[in-house]
């Protein structure tokens, strides 16, 4: 994948859209209690997604991940986006090897793939996820979104920490990093 497509797909989706909403289960209106939400003051959010991620504690590897991929001005520009944000934790859930394989400059087009993977078009707050069963990344294919147990999943990972405010979107922490299928 080229990055100026990868660009391309960043901008095309961020203004057209891209969430595909489906019919909300009743259970899912009180999924996010069991999620940390964010708490903003009423000061105007002024960090992007990048700083927000830099500023905040267990988010290294996020951004170095998004550094080595060269999207660290897309996820500067406008926006909005919705991120679905892995812990350093996450990263070192990977098996052995795979962060310090994916950082290389020769694996740079699957590290994108992946890191475009954890972003929606749009700022989709906790209140609107949890009435969604998918939606399409700004990498093109689309994430499974549940609620189970009171708990908010996409695709195998859990929302942690939600709602954190952006000024071109907002975070949502997960605690694993989530792969794209393979088959597209």
């Amino acid at each position: 994948m080229r990055m100026s497509f990868v660009f391309s797909l960043v901008a095309i989706f961020g203004f057209a859209g891209g969430i595909h909403a489906q019919c909300p289960n009743s259970s899912s209106h009180t999924a996010m209690t069991s999620v940390t939400v964010a708490k903003q003051d009423s000061r105007k959010v002024e960090k992007d997604i990048v700083e927000t991620a830099v500023g905040a504690e267990g988010f290294s590897l996020l951004v170095a991940a998004v550094k080595a991929g060269g999207l660290v001005e897309v996820l500067q520009g406008e926006g909005p986006f919705t991120v679905f944000a892995p812990t350093d934790e996450a990263f070192k859930a990977l098996p052995e090897g795979t962060l310090e394989s994916l950082l290389k400059p020769e694996n740079k087009d699957q590290l994108v793939a992946i890191l475009t993977y954890h972003v929606v078009a749009g700022d989709v707050r906790a209140a609107d996820v949890v009435k969604l069963e998918e939606a399409k990344t700004v990498q093109g294919q689309v994430v499974k979104i549940k609620v189970k147990e009171g708990k908010v999943h996409i695709n195998d990972a859990t929302v942690i920490k939600a709602d954190i405010a952006c000024k071109n979107g907002v975070i949502h922490v997960i605690d694993k990093v989530i792969l794209p299928p393979t088959d597209k």
